[in-house]
């Protein structure tokens, strides 16, 4: 188990920035590690200086429901601290509540919800936390309306993101707001984008899209230094070259119910026939069984006339949130399947999406003019030079291949890159995605591997 010991000098600045503002942003890139940061920072508050008694924390959906927990028990300083999630049905949600805590997280779905459970104003916490606060950015939203009626109840407003881009500082007004009510970026939206931004693209009276102003980057910076803090993995010196952040998921109760019926029928229907080849685990079979696994673990399996059957999308929420927190720099994600390419296609419909397939990709890639590369390792692994373009590479579905897996890595991580990158992947606890984990960790006892992590799956079965 880490301790406080183990926490890098910049996330101590970090914690120390909470400290010392009631009001403070914390902006710091993919795999920095906010999540402890400011876990540490709220037990000093609530153990030490006795400042903060009850903590609401709103966050995504996916990150309620687990990575909270799960980084709190990795820390032995933090084992004090009660996290109560508000999820579930209504009356699990005010069971929770109820419950004696710290630190209540709540999606951002169930703001409303619970706002008016307690009347607005009368709401029972001191502190706000907001994770992932640039999902927030819509002004007109009924999540920031929500927000920003009952701002002022708090002692303490803490909202963590990614470090924007330029061209995702249009969407800094509203989480500012939530800070200080206007005092440092203007009372209204309308004055923001009229005093740093120019008008893009428009139709008649719609416009799409802003332009930063010469020198508004550095304005806007000056503004609110004093209450945010902004941290790129490329000025911390003390990294490596390259951040490793495992991301992991967790299926719900149905869903892991029915990934071991379908891992089961999937068994007896490769292995479990008659005769000497009954239970015989070969390359081949493996494969077949191992593809299947993947499959759903990445939410959607192909059936035996290659029609396409969605079970979940768990990942595709997960890969929403990363390029959304990326807040307008790039983003490379590998992927395994057909299925997993559409299907990103359509989520992420929002963004800018593109599938690398000619030299023209590449240099819009490497021209900043693409939100989001999709990239088959086995067509994308070898040769392109892509780390001009950015620095965050998303493993959508891992790869048993240690020689793809490096040579996906190095399109971003090699000579001109000039950030840290930060290499993302998606990991579903107790399937397959582990094991290929453990493979890669093991530098090319992949076969092995392969092979063992399905004899162990058969013999579960059929013996």
């Amino acid at each position: 188990m880490l301790n406080k010991n183990d926490l890098h000098k910049y996330q101590l600045t970090g914690v120390s920035h909470i400290l010392n503002n009631k009001y403070a942003g914390l902006f710091l890139d993919m795999g920095l590690g906010k999540t402890v940061t400011t876990l540490t920072a709220v037990n000093i508050l609530m153990y030490e200086d006795f400042e903060v008694n009850k903590i609401l924390l709103v966050a995504p959906k996916r990150v309620v429901e687990s990575v909270w927990k799960t980084e709190t028990a990795k820390w032995a300083h933090l084992k004090n601290l009660i996290l109560c999630r508000v999820i579930g049905t209504e009356k699990q949600r005010k069971n929770a509540l109820a419950a004696k805590g710290d630190i209540y997280l709540i999606s951002r779905d169930n703001l409303s919800w619970l706002i008016g459970l307690y009347g607005g104003t009368r709401i029972p916490f001191d502190m706000l936390i907001i994770d992932e606060s640039s999902s927030f950015k819509n002004p007109n939203s009924v999540r920031f309306k929500s927000l920003k009626a009952i701002q002022p109840c708090f002692k303490r407003v803490l909202i963590l993101t990614g470090t924007p881009a330029p061209n995702g500082l249009i969407d800094l007004w509203t989480q500012l707001y939530l800070l200080d009510r206007g005092a440092r970026l203007g009372k209204f939206i309308g004055e923001y984008r009229e005093n740093y931004f120019n008008a893009g693209a428009r139709n008649g009276a719609i416009i799409y899209n802003y332009n930063l102003r010469k020198n508004a980057e550095k304005e806007i910076h000056r503004k609110i230094g004093d209450i945010c803090i902004s941290m790129k993995a490329e000025d911390l010196l003390d990294l490596p070259g390259r951040i490793v952040n495992d991301i992991y998921l967790e299926f719900t109760p149905q869903l892991r119910t029915a990934y071991l019926d379908f891992e089961r029928e999937q068994v007896l229907e490769i292995f479990g026939g008659d005769g000497e080849e009954a239970g015989i685990v070969s390359a081949t079979n493996a494969a077949a069984l191992t593809t299947k696994l993947l499959q759903f673990s990445n939410g959607a399996v192909y059936d035996e006339d290659k029609n396409v059957h969605e079970i979940h999308t768990l990942k595709l929420d997960e890969a929403r949130q990363i390029v959304e927190q990326a807040s307008g720099k790039p983003v490379l994600i590998a992927w395994t399947f057909k299925h997993d390419r559409d299907r990103l296609i359509k989520h992420l419909k929002d963004y800018n999406v593109r599938e690398l397939k000619t030299e023209k990709d590449i240099q819009d890639w490497n021209n900043g003019e693409i939100e989001v590369l999709l990239m088959h390792p086995a067509s994308g692994g070898h040769g392109l030079n892509l780390q001009a373009g950015g620095n965050t590479i998303l493993w959508f579905s891992l790869t048993w291949s240690l020689e793809l897996y490096q040579q996906v890595n190095a399109r971003l991580d090699r000579q001109g890159q000039t950030g840290v990158v930060v290499i993302n992947r998606l990991i579903v606890i107790n399937t397959l995605d582990e094991n290929i984990v453990a493979a890669l960790a093991d530098k090319g006892e992949t076969q092995n591997a392969l092979i063992n992590a399905v004899k162990a799956r058969v013999e579960k079965y059929l013996n």
